[in-house]
């Protein structure tokens, strides 16, 4: 059962970006190209769509849109259906007056937080991708610096600052630039940003992967300001795919498979060797597989780390046991294999404004998820997991 005085805290929801963002905070030669919000219009072709038919958006007269160097995004439907019944769900561009004032306002935010019974937050972005990935492809790097910037400025100063200790500030980096991004690390971790986000998968989005020492700089920055690594399963963009016409469901069922290679991927790397005090979150991933996956990286490493190169002396549970959390929004396998996983790495997510999200039933759904664990367990799941690995005490 859920105790009255747990302060739910959710390490996964998101922030639809309010149309002055950017505009409020660039330079004046920068305003035409930087990213602001369009009306859009029938005979406009819409870049950042997944290339899966049930994804696909048709644009209709009096809907919005981003638009940002010329290429115009939609704001998609799936991104800001808080409050909306399933079956009004769907991927259309829609305006800002059609969706909660919380997805985009941090003091409607907070009142739905209030309503849903969750203490605190952390925001992953919407328009940028979920790791900042848009800038990445950006023309004009110069002003994708200062987007990325004003972004985490934004976060922080603004969103972060309204309502002291119920929003957990996390910050983007510009990823096409180690030694900015480390120093971006810096900078903000001085302003109080307590988490980072990076894609799952660096190597898809023409990237070094995480074996390569081009990171470096940018790992010893988080080590050094103590920021944990969050990891939102789709954040490099790569999801799973069997063709286009595949339906919808297919990805959003598997895309727990993204943080499964990412969790492979770090734990028979040198990174964690190397910087011992990184952490990673692997954000709405689940909890269910961890177990399994646990015992399969184990199994390999015994059988073949004598011949592919890979570190001998530690085994792959132990470095997840040391520097991974995963999280969930609704898992009850998660919850009944706790123990096999590590009820210390079990973080929660309400995923506001999500379609996979719990507002405004997220104590009631984890009160029932949670019925005939100890209560000591509970906390640590709901609460003191998340203090304890983004140091926030309010």
């Amino acid at each position: 059962m859920l105790p009255e005085d747990c302060k739910l805290i959710s390490v996964d929801d998101h922030i639809v970006e309010p149309p002055g963002l950017w505009q409020s905070r660039l330079p004046q030669k920068y305003l035409d190209a930087a990213p602001r919000i369009m009306e859009l219009h029938a005979d406009h072709e819409l870049s950042g769509l997944l290339p899966v038919a049930s994804f696909a958006s048709s644009v209709r007269e009096g809907r919005q849109g981003w638009t940002y160097e010329g290429r115009i995004y939609p704001t998609i439907g799936l991104s800001a259906v808080a409050g909306k019944r399933p079956e009004d769900y769907g991927t259309d561009p829609i305006r800002f007056d059609d969706m909660r004032p919380g997805c985009y306002s941090i003091r409607e935010r907070i009142a739905d937080m209030d309503e849903d019974g969750v203490h605190a937050q952390l925001n992953f972005p919407t328009l940028p991708g979920f790791s900042g990935t848009m800038f990445l492809d950006a023309q004009d790097k110069q002003l994708a610096k200062l987007c990325v910037e004003a972004w985490n400025d934004f976060m922080i100063d603004e969103w972060c600052s309204y309502s002291p200790g119920r929003q957990i500030p996390q910050v983007i980096v510009p990823l096409w630039d180690v030694e900015l991004a480390a120093a971006e690390i810096r900078r903000t971790a001085a302003k109080g940003a307590r988490a980072v986000t990076l894609p799952e998968n660096t190597f898809s989005r023409g990237l070094p992967s995480f074996h390569s020492d081009s990171w470096d700089p940018l790992w010893r920055a988080i080590d050094e300001t103590g920021l944990v690594i969050s990891m939102h399963f789709g954040s490099s963009g790569a999801v799973p795919y069997t063709g286009d016409d595949m339906p919808a469901p297919v990805m959003i069922a598997s895309m727990a498979v993204n943080s499964m290679t990412a969790l492979h991927d770090l734990c028979f790397s040198r990174v964690f060797h190397e910087f011992p005090g990184l952490k990673v979150s692997l954000a709405e991933g689940g909890v269910g597989w961890v177990a399994y996956s646990l015992e399969r990286m184990d199994y390999v490493w015994e059988r073949h780390r004598h011949w592919t190169g890979i570190n001998f002396d530690v085994r792959p549970s132990d470095l997840f046991r040391e520097h991974v959390w995963v999280c969930f929004i609704d898992d009850m396998t998660g919850i009944r294999i706790r123990d096999m996983v590590g009820v210390d790495k079990i973080l929660w997510e309400s995923d506001y404004p999500h379609s996979d999200g719990t507002w405004p039933y997220s104590r009631k759904r984890f009160d029932e998820m949670v019925t005939g664990v100890p209560e000591a367990d509970v906390r640590k799941i709901g609460e003191e997991n998340a203090r304890r690995l983004f140091n926030w005490y309010d």
